[in-house]
C-alpha cells in the first residue's frame, strides 16, 4: 500500500476486526476481564480516539495509555526552570507550540511570553540557530525536549553552532529516552499489561532491539505499528496472535518506516552529542535512572544547564502536580483521564490544569478532542 486512503479502507477495517474478535474470543476476552495493551506513543492514542478504534474493537479488548507524550512526560519543576531561563535578561527562549501552554507552579511560557518574556515558538533547532546568527548580542536558548524522535535535530543543531562558534546558542536539554521508563512500569507490581504497541517514530531513529529486553525478560510481547487505523489495528492482531501462541516476541509492523537498527546518521549525531543522566525526573514515575540525556562536557558550552548554573547543575526543587490532579496516574496507566476529578470541569483546553490537556500528543486531550461533553460525563 501507498497511499493513506488504503490504510483507512473500510472493508480492510472489518475483516481486521473481525479477526481480532476471533481472536479475542478464543483467549477468553470480556468487557469484565479485558486483555489491557498499552500504546506507548501518544500519536498511536489520538489516532485510537481519532477513527474511534477504541469502540470499534472486541469488548474484551483495553486500550491503556502510556508515557509516549515527551511534554506531558515533562515535570512542572522543568517547566519552571525553562521559564527562568525565558524570563532572564538578554536570552531569546525559543520552544516548540506544544510546551508553549504546559503550566508550570505559576505560569506557563505563553504567560511569561505575554508578561515581557521573549519567548519565540520555532519548528526546528535550525530556526533557533538562525536567529543566534541574526541576534549575537543576545543569548539563545532552545528547548530541547522530546524522545528520540528529536533528539537527533537537536544534536545536529548543537554540532553545527560548534562548528560556526556561536557561542550565543544554548540548548535546555530535556530529551528522554523511552526503554528506561517502559522498564519502570513493567517493574510496578500494580500493573497488569498483556503487550505493547510500540511507538513509530521514535523506532524510526532507533530500530527495534531496544525493545527486546520486554520480551526476553518480561515475557510481553511488542508490536512496532504506523499510525493509520489499519496499522494499529494489524498491530492488536499482531500482539493477539503472539499471546495465543504463547509466544513474546518483537515485531516489527511499520516496517516500511522503521528500519530494525535504526537511523546510523541519527544515532551516531546522538552518540557524539549527549550522554546518559544518572536519573532524570518524569512526571507520574520520578526519577527514573539513566533516562535523561544531557550534552557531553566537549559540547558544554552549548548548555544552557551548565551557562546559566540551573536545572541539574543548580538547586532543583520538586513540585508537586495540583491537588487532585491525576495527570501522573494518567501518563503511567493506571487511571483513564475521564477518572481525574477536574477532567472537562476545572482541566479543559482552556483552562488547562495539567500537561496531558495541553500537548497535541496528550491523553486527555486525545479525550477531550474526540469525546469532549460526552466523554467528561461518562
Amino acid at each position: 500500500m501507498k497511499y493513506a486512503t488504503e490504510f483507512r479502507d473500510p472493508a480492510a477495517a472489518k475483516t481486521l476486526l473481525a479477526r481480532i474478535a476471533h481472536v479475542a474470543d478464543t483467549l477468553g476476552a470480556s468487557r469484565e476481564a479485558p486483555i489491557p495493551i498499552m500504546e506507548i506513543c501518544g500519536g498511536h492514542t489520538h489516532s485510537i480516539f481519532r477513527y474511534g478504534l477504541d469502540k470499534l474493537v472486541h469488548e474484551g479488548i483495553e486500550f491503556v495509555h502510556g508515557p509516549g507524550c515527551p511534554v506531558c512526560v515533562l515535570p512542572r519543576a522543568r517547566v519552571d526552570e525553562a521559564i527562568q531561563l525565558a524570563t532572564r535578561p538578554g536570552v531569546i527562549f525559543t520552544t516548540f507550540g506544544d510546551a508553549m501552554r504546559v503550566p508550570g507552579a505559576s505560569q506557563s511560557l505563553l504567560q511569561a511570553k505575554a508578561a515581557g518574556a521573549d519567548v519565540r515558538m520555532v519548528y526546528s533547532p535550525l530556526d533557533a540557530l538562525e536567529l543566534a546568527r541574526r541576534n549575537p548580542e543576545r543569548e539563545v536558548v532552545f528547548f530541547g525536549i522530546g524522545f528520540e524522535t528529536t533528539t537527533p535535530s537537536t544534536a545536529l543543531a548543537i554540532q553545527q553552532a560548534a562548528r560556526e562558534g556561536l557561542t550565543n546558542f544554548s540548548v535546555f536539554c530535556n530529551h528522554i529516552t523511552v526503554p528506561e521508563p517502559l522498564k519502570a512500569i513493567l517493574d510496578d507490581p500494580f500493573m497488569n499489561l498483556a503487550g505493547f504497541i510500540g511507538p513509530g517514530h521514535v523506532s524510526m531513529v532507533i530500530g527495534t532491539h531496544p525493545y527486546d529486553f520486554i520480551a526476553r525478560d518480561y515475557h510481553k510481547p511488542v508490536v512496532v505499528a504506523g499510525f493509520e487505523p489499519l496499522d494499529i489495528l494489524q498491530s492488536v492482531l499482531m500482539l493477539l496472535t503472539q499471546i495465543a501462541e504463547q509466544r513474546a516476541e518483537v515485531e516489527n509492523q511499520y516496517a516500511r518506516v522503521v528500519p530494525e537498527n535504526g537511523n546510523p546518521v541519527s544515532i551516531a549525531a546522538m552518540a557524539d552529542v549527549y550522554e546518559k543522566r544518572p536519573s532524570f525526573e518524569w512526571r507520574g514515575l520520578g526519577e527514573i535512572d539513566s533516562s535523561g540525556l544531557r550534552i557531553r562536557p566537549a559540547y558544554r558550552a552549548f548548555d544552557a544547564e551548565e551557562k546559566f548554573g540551573i536545572g541539574y547543575a543548580g538547586i532543583r526543587a520538586e513540585i508537586a502536580d495540583p491537588e487532585g490532579c491525576a495527570c501522573g496516574q494518567v501518563m503511567i496507566g493506571h487511571l483513564k483521564p475521564t477518572q481525574c476529578p477536574h477532567f472537562g470541569k476545572g482541566c479543559t483546553p482552556e483552562t488547562p490544569l495539567g500537561a496531558l490537556m495541553v500537548s497535541s500528543e496528550g491523553a486527555c486531550a486525545a479525550y477531550w478532542q474526540y469525546g469532549g461533553a460526552r466523554a467528561a460525563a461518562e
